[in-house]
């Protein structure tokens, strides 16, 4: 897998899904569906939309867990659920932080106004510097760094500008795949 390259295996900008910072959560689930029906390599459904400034500069990534984290205002501010993620804490524990901080209340009831209210730019993950790879680094970088940073996906770069996106689902196909051909 040395010789490869991040840009073999990257699928390229104009395929995935991208929306302006400034749209509305509902806009970037239209997007997502509507990038998820003309995928052509069709994999694996993306998973995330990619998000772009005035400039047209990819300045985040909003992922399903986003989404479904924006529906629940009242997780922002609240870094020690995180840290019961991080922890390990088991599962009683994370059943008992929605009673505790009054959660999921009222999950679904209002999802129409939510998805025209909210604005991506409010939930999206900015982007980060161990979220680039170059696309002429090798697989095994792009694994590593995956795997340290604990990413789902890396955003290719061609010097300064991004080109693609390098997801962990197509790494992991590809892993398998080379497994399933070795001779044991």
């Amino acid at each position: 897998m040395e010789t490869k390259a991040v840009k073999e295996m990257m699928i390229p900008l104009a395929d995935y899904a991208t929306v302006q910072q400034d749209a509305t959560l509902f806009d970037a689930v239209q997007a997502l569906k509507e990038a998820q029906n003309q995928f052509a390599r069709n994999r694996y459904q993306h998973r995330a939309v990619l998000v772009f400034d005035d400039k047209k500069q990819i300045v985040g990534k909003l992922a399903q867990l986003d989404v479904l984290r924006s529906l629940e205002p009242k997780y922002k501010g609240l870094d020690e659920l995180d840290n019961l993620a991080l922890l390990h804490v088991d599962v009683d524990a994370i059943r008992n932080s929605m009673e505790t901080y009054g959660l999921w209340q009222k999950p679904i009831d209002d999802i129409c106004r939510k998805a025209a209210a909210v604005k991506v730019k409010d939930i999206m993950e900015k982007t980060g510097k161990g979220e680039y790879i170059e696309e002429d680094e090798s697989i095994n970088t792009a694994i590593h760094q995956m795997v340290v940073g604990q990413k789902q996906s890396l955003l290719v770069t061609r010097g300064e500008k991004i080109v693609g996106i390098l997801r962990l689902t197509d790494v992991f196909k590809q892993v398998c795949d080379l497994m399933e051909a070795c001779e044991i």
